[in-house]
């Protein structure tokens, strides 16, 4: 039989990792967009054919037809898009911190399990499935691996940023 003060410790812990792994989630977004930004100065080759419609951009568009029948104007698909990104990465970030507190072994690689995860799962997979970009086996091996770094500087940035917002609510 569960005591009150167990559920109260869960309680907190749940609380503490949501609002570590909200916190977290953004500013891994933040460097995850920083990282893309960079890598994609020394990825441009010059050829125009290889650029298309980021996946984020897309999925606002696809929300804002579903929600008002219209397409995004493009000059607002970017910051849409942008929206899109850091609410999944908060979002994210909620659910491993939550993760961690109640899973500590979650943690272990020191969020590179985390980013490999959201790599596949989200650009391998959904991204894929949903229609919003090419399957992993018809795109490139250095796409593969920008997706795969992409979501590493993602994990790692979640778990150092989560471990010091956790470590501050715990005192």
């Amino acid at each position: 039989m569960r005591t009150l003060e167990t559920d109260e410790g869960t309680t907190i812990k749940v609380l503490r990792g949501a609002v570590a792994g909200g916190i977290a989630g953004a500013v891994a977004s933040f460097a995850m967009d920083r990282f893309q930004a960079v890598v994609s100065e020394f990825r441009s080759s010059g050829d125009d054919n290889e650029i298309s419609e980021p996946a984020t951009e897309q999925a606002a568009d696809a929300v804002a037809k579903q929600l008002t029948g219209h397409e995004l104007p493009p000059a607002t698909k970017p910051l849409a898009g942008q929206s899109i990104h850091y609410a999944l990465g908060v979002g994210l970030g909620i659910i491993y911190g939550i993760a961690a507190e109640l899973r500590p072994s979650s943690t272990a690689g020191y969020g590179t399990g985390f980013g490999v995860a959201t790599a596949t799962l989200l650009d391998e997979a959904a991204v894929p499935a949903v229609g919003l970009g090419t399957a992993p086996w018809h795109t490139d091996l250095s796409t593969n691996l920008y997706s795969y770094a992409s979501h590493l500087v993602f994990g790692v940035t979640s778990e150092l940023v989560r471990r010091q917002v956790a470590g501050t609510l715990r005192t």
